[in-house]
């Protein structure tokens, strides 16, 4: 992505995907045999040896730095035009990430040639790192482990798996917008009073009940989290697949106006907007298919496969998980539909009116002198000001780069270490940037006062904890 800047004299570069690619190097041991090594490799057009010479090059690094620490192998080697990040997820199964440097490029005062200055450091290990992490849990979402498929159909069926599901994710990796989010991977809870949560917990009993096959519920409203029944780590990844990928390919019918896929039924005269995000589209239909995608989350033993079933009625989202040994049809799907639509819908506009009710009490809003982003390692639950609507293509922030990247070095100075702590900066461009660690929550604010002097930047970050937070950060 390029960006022209002062009178079309230099052309900005954001860092850039180069190559993607999976290998393990124990199935091509002997010379010869190095190509048996790759399992996916992107671009896919790349000529063999180059491939080859590639991932020769990775596992060279990777050996060498086990001579200084056997147990943490490398994880990111710097060069001058990019960045190479490395994971091993299962045993010798490693996915190596290669990342071009943001670049300037300056037309030089004859006005024809150019040079090409990187910027080495402005990309985040931490940030990259977490993304490489992602890949993986996504394809383990939905495909289960590597090793399974080596289990089912040997190295065959890995790579037909991986191709399939590579070729597709990789041109969902947005990472000119990658930034702290990615390294938290937190989910997003929606405020909620409790008689409305009461409603929400009696709701998911009901159909659990009604519904003996459904093992696990999540419920969601407006792409924010109210109830899981899954594992934290499982939840965690579900929430990026449903919030990024699937929730924005089907647009608000509500936004949508006019044209809306609703279908205003009477079912003992309440009108139900129920509908399938997967698995069939209309009930209606005779040639209608009922297959859901299979998911895989962690059990006792191991992990076990689901069908998902998303279901949602205005903004309101029901993710059901079924066992995959079951096979699902017309009749259930049906069944399901006339007892969730129903429920789902008045559920929906009974969230919508405490939601508008809540606000009302809590003022107007103006625009605050501050931006803030907030986690909690222990529930995962993230809330930030800084980003605005995330989009299947970009996640949009409202402040400078180089204020998320000086974000995203105060995260890595709290990662080195475990007691409390704060941290405050003045950016070069007036702007301050605090950031509170205490005990497992973290807190990054954002304060746009030009003549504040530290006293009063503490004090400001004092009154939003106070009002924000009901003082959690216990720091003073």
């Amino acid at each position: 992505m390029a960006k022209m800047a002062s009178g079309m004299q230099e052309k900005q570069y954001t860092p850039s995907l180069l190559s993607f690619f999976i290998y393990n190097p124990t199935f091509g041991p002997r010379e010869g045999e190095e190509e048996k090594k790759i399992l996916f490799y992107h671009p896919s057009d790349v000529e063999k040896n180059e491939k080859i010479r590639n991932v020769g090059l990775c596992e060279a690094i990777v050996q060498f730095t086990r001579t200084f620490c056997p147990t943490k192998p490398a994880k990111s080697l710097h060069t001058q035009k990019n960045r190479q990040f490395f994971f091993e997820p299962e045993n010798n199964f490693w996915v190596v990430m290669v990342v071009r440097n943001p670049m300037i490029e300056k037309l030089n005062k004859d006005g024809k040639t150019q040079t090409i200055e990187y910027q080495e450091e402005e990309m985040l290990d931490t940030v990259y790192g977490a993304v490489v992490r992602q890949c993986y849990s996504m394809y383990k979402l939905f495909n289960g482990t590597f090793a399974r498929a080596m289990e089912a159909g040997g190295v065959e069926l890995l790579m037909q798996k991986l191709e399939k599901f590579f070729y597709k994710y990789l041109q969902t990796l947005h990472l000119q917008s990658s930034d702290l989010l990615d390294v938290f991977g937190g989910i997003s809870f929606f405020p909620l009073d409790k008689m409305t949560y009461l409603k929400i917990q009696s709701f998911v009993n009901r159909v659990e009940e009604s519904l003996s096959l459904i093992k696990y519920t999540a419920f969601l409203y407006n792409d924010q989290l109210i109830w899981s029944g899954l594992e934290q780590d499982d939840m965690r990844i579900l929430y990026k697949y449903l919030t990024t990928s699937l929730f924005p390919r089907h647009t608000e019918p509500e936004l949508a106006g006019r044209d809306s896929p609703l279908r205003p039924e009477v079912t003992g005269n309440l009108l139900h907007y129920g509908r399938f995000l997967t698995g069939p589209l209309n009930l209606k239909d005779p040639e209608a298919k009922f297959r859901f995608p299979k998911i895989f989350v962690s059990a006792e033993d191991g992990y076990e496969e689901l069908h998902l079933i998303v279901y949602k009625a205005m903004s309101a989202a029901a993710c059901f998980m079924i066992s995959a040994s079951v096979e699902l049809n017309r009749d259930f799907c049906e069944q399901l539909d006339s007892l969730v639509g129903p429920q789902l819908t008045l559920l929906a506009s009974d969230i919508c009116e405490q939601f508008t009710v809540n606000r009302r009490i809590s003022g107007p809003e103006k625009e605050p002198q501050f931006k803030f982003i907030y986690f909690n390692h222990m529930n995962l639950a993230e809330k930030s000001t800084i980003h605005m609507r995330k989009t299947a293509s970009v996640c949009l922030t409202s402040v400078h780069p180089d204020l998320m990247k000086i974000l995203g070095d105060i995260n890595c100075d709290f990662a080195r270490v475990d007691e409390d702590e704060e941290i405050i900066v003045k950016a070069m461009t007036d702007y301050w940037v605090v950031g509170k660690k205490s005990d497992q929550r973290e807190l990054y604010v954002i304060l746009n006062q030009k003549n504040a002097n530290l006293i009063e930047v503490n004090e400001e970050v004092k009154r939003l904890c106070a009002t924000q937070f009901n003082n959690i950060f216990f720091l003073d």
